[in-house]
C-alpha cells in the first residue's frame, strides 16, 4: 500500500473517532468491484478516518454471497495495511457461520469482529446473553455487540449490556436504534467500565453522543465525505462550538436530502452509492433483493449532492 503513503500503526485498543460503515462496490453482474474498493479505500484514509467497518447493514452483509465477503475481508485489510482498525460485520442467523467469518478476519489481519443478534427468530434476553457468550468465547478477535432492533426484531437491553460488558472478549457496542434513553444507559454502564467502547450509528447524534461520552460514530455519510466527520468529530473533542454549528447543519441536510431521497426500502443506501458514484469512486448497483431508486430520484440525489459539496467547500 506504499502508493497511499500512510504510516502503519501498532494497533493499541484506543479505538475512537470516525469509522464508516463502509459500502461494498459491486459490479453490474453482482461481483465486488475490486477496483472500486480500492478507490473507496483511498479515498476514507485520506479523508482521515479513525478505523473501518465492513460488511455492516450499510455494507449489505445480509445481501452478499459467502465468496464477496471473503473477497471484501481480504482486500479491504490488505489495503489498509494497519494504518487503521479493521472491524469486520460476521451477523449470521447461524453461530458456525458468524465464527467462520470471524476466522477469516482473523487471518486477514483484522482487528474486531461486530454481530448484531441473528435476526429471523424473536429471542429474549436470556438467548442474546446465552447467543453472545458463546460468540465472544469462540471468536479469534475482539467482539462488539451491535443493537439495531428495526433490523432484528429485538433489542439488546442495558442490563444485558451491562452483563455482556464484563466478559473479556467483549470490547463495545455500536447502538443504531436511536434511541436517546437507552443511548444514556449505555453511557452509564460506560462510566462504570470506561474501557467498554460505545459508538453512535445516526449520525445526526453524533454531537450530543460524544459530548456525553461515547467514543465516536459510525457514519455513513462519511463514505462520501470522510473528512468533514472527522473535522466535526475534532470539533466537538475541542470543544469547538463555531465550528460544529457551521457543520451541524450539512450533517442534517446529508440526512434529509440524500439518505431520504425517497419511499423506497432502498433510499438510504441509494443515497450513499449514488454520491459515490457521481464522485467517481464507484458504481451505484446495490445487491437483490432491494431495488435501486427511479432514475429521477438519482438525478434528485445528484442536485442535492452539488449543493451540499458546494456548502462544503464555503467552511474553509
Amino acid at each position: 500500500m506504499g502508493e497511499y503513503e500512510i504510516n502503519k500503526v501498532e494497533m493499541s485498543g484506543n479505538l475512537k473517532g470516525i469509522i464508516p460503515p463502509t459500502v461494498t462496490p459491486l459490479l453490474s453482474n453482482g461481483e465486488l468491484d475490486k477496483k472500486a474498493t480500492e478507490r473507496l479505500t483511498k479515498h476514507l484514509l485520506d479523508g482521515g478516518v479513525h478505523g473501518f467497518f465492513i460488511l455492516g447493514t450499510t455494507g449489505e452483509i445480509s445481501s452478499l454471497k459467502p465468496s464477496i465477503k471473503k473477497e471484501l475481508i481480504s482486500l479491504t485489510c490488505r489495503l489498509v495495511d494497519r494504518a487503521v482498525p479493521v472491524i469486520v460485520g460476521i451477523t449470521h442467523t447461524a453461530l458456525d457461520s458468524s465464527l467462520k467469518f470471524a476466522k477469516v478476519a482473523k487471518e486477514n489481519g483484522a482487528d474486531y469482529v461486530v454481530a448484531a443478534p441473528p435476526f429471523f427468530f424473536p429471542l429474549d434476553q436470556q438467548d442474546l446473553l446465552a447467543y453472545y457468550k458463546r460468540l465472544a468465547d469462540l471468536s479469534p478477535l475482539p467482539l462488539f455487540l451491535y443493537n439495531f432492533p428495526a433490523m432484528t426484531k429485538c433489542s439488546i437491553e442495558p442490563d444485558t449490556v451491562e452483563e455482556l460488558s464484563k466478559h473479556d472478549n467483549i470490547v463495545g457496542i455500536k447502538d443504531s436504534s436511536g434511541n436517546g434513553v437507552y443511548f444514556q444507559n449505555l453511557l452509564s454502564i460506560k462510566r462504570a467500565n470506561p474501557e467498554f467502547k460505545v459508538f453512535v450509528g445516526p449520525e445526526e447524534l453524533l454531537v450530543q453522543s460524544v459530548y456525553s461520552g461515547a467514543d465516536g460514530a459510525v457514519a455513513g455519510g462519511a463514505n462520501i465525505f470522510p473528512s468533514l466527520y472527522v473535522k466535526l468529530y475534532e470539533a466537538v473533542i475541542a470543544g469547538d462550538k463555531e465550528k460544529i454549528n457551521r457543520i451541524q447543519p450539512i450533517i442534517m441536510e446529508i440526512s434529509r436530502k440524500i439518505y431520504a431521497c425517497s419511499g423506497k426500502s432502498s433510499s438510504y443506501l441509494s443515497g450513499i452509492k449514488e454520491s459515490l458514484y457521481y464522485l467517481g469512486i464507484c458504481e451505484s448497483n446495490i445487491c437483490l433483493p432491494m431495488l435501486s431508486v427511479d432514475n429521477a430520484t438519482k438525478e434528485q440525489i445528484r442536485h442535492n449532492l452539488e449543493k451540499i459539496i458546494f456548502k462544503i467547500k464555503t467552511l474553509g
